[in-house]
This record gives structure tokens, sequence and C-alpha cells, in this order.
């Protein structure tokens, strides 16, 4: 073999298993005409630089038909991370209308459970009450998650809920009236159910144009408008691309970190085995004397006990 042939069969197996850019590319394509609105992360550049878009259906899931969204404070894969020391959020969409409430919409391909959705209230009233606020000062906060299945499991296609007074007299009059009080009437967490249908009501056709991948199909023009400038026209198309590019070196970047995180654990436990068995300890001596940081030991503790 010469050195050409051998440079040549080396350069196959570099590259055998791996898709060329012209292969990644038609995927790429492939996979922006099947997106819809219920996809996160088409929905997160289709909201982005649009909260004309966000308003339309905010006006349609809360019935605040008069609901005008302040450009300044819209953002798309907004970074709520004023809680230091918690987990990070990242919100699909956030911002406030003029009369001082504040919206965050989240898209999801699935469901969503409970406590996320209290997280996300947690986190926003942090973002928005700043040292020396007063308590009254917290504005009005929704909370919205617009899931493909139907996480509340009833058919309907929005649940809207708010603190409420559940210790209360059934033989009160008032009570008879209002048998559950709200608390306060400005925390709001909505389920908005991505499978219901119903062509004439508008959160039924709402819910149709999230669930379409084709712009002629669609009942809103506002959103027809922008699925056919992401999914045809040229600009639009390099645009999702691009995303989709970022999203690629995003995820290999976390595979190679966890790989590195998982090589360095295998040696720790490695190391604590050695220790154990050199000196004839238990797990917590040889972590002692390796000086495993105490609030990593439950964990090491636990990799150890498994192995054995």
């Amino acid at each position: 073999m010469t050195s050409r042939e051998y440079a040549e069969n080396e350069e196959d197996k570099d590259t055998e298993g791996y898709l060329s850019e012209a292969e990644i590319r038609q995927e790429d394509l492939k996979r922006l005409s099947a997106f819809r609105l219920l996809d996160d992360t088409y929905a997160r550049l289709y909201f982005r630089q649009h909260p004309e878009l966000a308003e339309l259906v905010l006006r349609i899931i809360t019935k605040i038909y008069d609901l005008e969204i302040d450009r300044e404070s819209f953002e798309t894969q907004y970074d709520a991370k004023r809680a230091a020391g918690s987990r990070s959020l990242v919100m699909d969409v956030y911002g406030g209308d003029k009369s001082g409430r504040k919206f965050n919409i989240e898209v999801e391909n699935w469901e969503a459970e409970a406590e996320r959705a209290e997280y996300h209230v947690a986190m926003m009233c942090m973002e928005n009450l700043h040292a020396g606020d007063d308590f009254s000062d917290l504005p009005e906060i929704y909370v919205i998650f617009i899931t493909e299945r139907d996480t509340v499991g009833d058919g309907r296609p929005v649940h809207h809920y708010s603190y409420r007074d559940d210790d209360v007299d059934a033989d009160d009059e008032e009570t008879a009236r209002n048998p559950h009080k709200v608390m306060n009437g400005r925390t709001h967490i909505i389920y908005v159910n991505g499978a219901y249908k119903d062509d004439e009501s508008a959160i039924g056709k709402l819910m149709h144009d999230f669930r379409c991948d084709n712009a002629d199909e669609m009942f809103y023009s506002e959103l027809a408008e922008r699925t056919r400038y992401l999914k045809e026209n040229p600009k639009g198309v390099e645009e999702m691309c691009n995303v989709m590019d970022d999203l690629r070196i995003e995820s290999e970047k976390r595979g190679e970190q966890r790989g590195r995180q998982l090589g360095e654990q295998s040696m720790l436990v490695h190391a604590i085995k050695s220790v154990m068995e050199s000196l004839g300890v238990g797990v917590e001596q040889a972590m002692d004397t390796l000086k495993v940081p105490s609030d990593q030991r439950a964990k090491y503790r636990g990799l150890v006990n498994a192995r054995n």
C-alpha cells in the first residue's frame, strides 16, 4: 500500500459513520419542515423579536383582550438568575404588558409537572422584587404552559389556577356564593391543552395552529406569515439552520463535559476502593484520606457500595 492509499484509507476511517455538511443540511431542512409551535426550539426563534405574536397568543389564552406587550421587556430564552445558588431557569418567552403584569410562556412537546410551574412562579417573584421594594410591589404574574398532551387529563382546553382558601365553612352564606375564595388573584398558573380540538373557538383554532407544520393550513394569518418566513424564505431558513447548528455544538460540548466528569468520577471511585483495600478501612475513612468534599460523599458512598 502506497502512502497515498494509506492516507486515503485512514481518511475513510475518520469520516465513516459521519454525515457530510450537505447531508447535515438536508437533515436540518427535513426537521425544519416538520417543526411546529409545540416544539420549544422552534417556538423560541418563532417568537424572537416578535412580541406581537406573543401578544396574540396571550390575549386568546388569558382573555385579556386589550393586553399590550411592553416591547422593551420582551425576551425569548430569558435567563432567570437572580437567586444565587438555585437551579438555573431559562424561560421560553418572558415579558410584561403596559399595565405592569408579567408573563412567562413555556412550550412543551409532552407534559409539565405542577412543581415546575410553581418554581417558575417563584423565580418570577425573585426577578421582579428588588432590594428595598415592598412586598406589595410584586406584579401580577402569569405562568403559562402550552403542552402537547393534556396534562390535567380531562379534555378541557384551559385550566387557570390561583391561590384559594380551601378551609371553608359549608354552612356559611358567603361561602355558598363563593366556595373557593381567591387569596389575591395576582398569581396565575395556566395549563393549555395542546391536544384540544375545536375549530369553532379561538382557543381551538390557536391549538390547531400550534400543532400545524403547514402555514397554508393555519387559521391565524399572523402565525401563518411567520411560519412561511422561517420555512420558505431563504433568510428565515438560514436563521433556523443556524439555530440547529448552535444546538448541535452545544450538545457536543455537554457530551464532552459529561464524558470528562464520568472519567474523573470513575477514577475517584477506583481510588477510594484502593485505599479501602490497601489500608483495610471503611469507605468513610478512605474518603477522609482522599479529602473527598463533604457535599459529594453521599454520591461516592453510593457508587462505591454499588460496585462492591
